[in-house]
């Protein structure tokens, strides 16, 4: 079986009758190294990913790419477009030789794939092995759709900062939030955050978590680049807030019951399997605890205030 099929072949058969002679025209097609090589960045859509089975840098990687030999894999949001120039980190290598796509990866090993192409700019990824169907969309870097990453995944995004800190209070009137200056979302799920009303500039090793609870993040009608943000404390009291992402170090809540909008910024940067040496100035904590994305179905919520 071929593992790459190409849906789009065209099979022209013309007949010439003055000669009673059959003339057959096929459509190029591209090599496997063409294909997979095509564009810059394939954003892992993991939300549409088919089986039963996993292939852990895949379910970690927001991003792979296919370049020279040489497989890269962007597994933060944050600095994504700047962290290897824009590819990502190095984290093993591919060939196309057999027909089939053959990784290396550096922790993971070796694992195959049969290509088939889906679109001008998609690709599904299938391990026989693992019986899991991955699918992939491809962009160059000048045009890759961030606002897609970001809103998609905005669960992961939040989780790659130890803390968030409040750094601007706008309107509204006066509620309870306003004392809350810290907050926390753990990458042991994708469920728990923590609170603190440590006071501004505290060591982000020594915030009081002093208070817990879940949370859930839900899409919004009609809009793709906002997100709903409901936080359940364990005392029983619920804040909901509309979640925007300003920039990949900051986010505005914008407290629906009293209108106020704040700023956050994240301190303590997580940076998700990248080597010593490539280590900001800046702090930051280098994590190689293999998280790994979950299909997330959120519900939908209509906006309560139009601002």
């Amino acid at each position: 079986m071929k593992s790459v099929k190409l849906l789009l072949t065209i099979i022209i058969t013309s007949v010439v009758f003055s000669s009673c002679s059959t003339i057959y025209y096929e459509e190029y097609q591209p090599t496997l190294e063409e294909v997979v090589s095509e564009y810059d960045l394939w954003y892992v859509d993991y939300h549409r990913t088919t089986g039963n089975g996993d292939i852990p840098y895949v379910s970690r990687a927001f991003t792979l790419s296919f370049v020279n030999g040489i497989l890269y894999a962007n597994n933060n949001i944050v600095d994504i477009g700047r962290t290897g120039n824009g590819f990502g980190i190095d984290v093993g290598t591919y060939n196309t030789y057999n027909g089939f796509l053959e990784t290396n990866h550096d922790i993971d090993g070796f694992n195959d794939f049969e290509v088939t192409v889906i679109s001008n700019n998609e690709i599904r990824l299938y391990n026989y092995t693992e019986n899991v169907n991955y699918y992939l969309i491809g962009y160059h870097i000048n045009n890759f759709d961030y606002d897609k990453l970001f809103y998609e995944n905005i669960e992961y995004f939040l989780q790659e900062y130890i803390a968030w800190e409040k750094v601007s209070t706008k309107d509204g009137v006066p509620n309870s939030f306003d004392y809350e200056n810290y907050l926390a979302f753990t990458p042991e799920n994708i469920t728990t955050f923590y609170s603190s009303q440590d006071n501004f500039g505290t060591d982000i090793d020594s915030i009081n978590w002093n208070y817990v609870g879940g949370y859930e993040v839900y899409d919004v009608a009609g809009y793709d680049n906002l997100k709903i943000l409901t936080l359940n404390y364990d005392g029983g009291y619920i804040e909901e807030f509309e979640l925007s992402v300003i920039n990949d170090g900051k986010i505005s809540l914008y407290h629906i019951n009293s209108n106020t909008t704040y700023s956050f910024k994240g301190r303590g940067f997580v940076q998700y399997l990248k080597s010593d040496s490539a280590k900001k100035e800046t702090k930051e904590i280098v994590r190689n605890d293999n998280r790994k994305r979950t299909k997330v179905e959120r519900k939908i919520k209509n906006r309560r205030n139009l601002k």
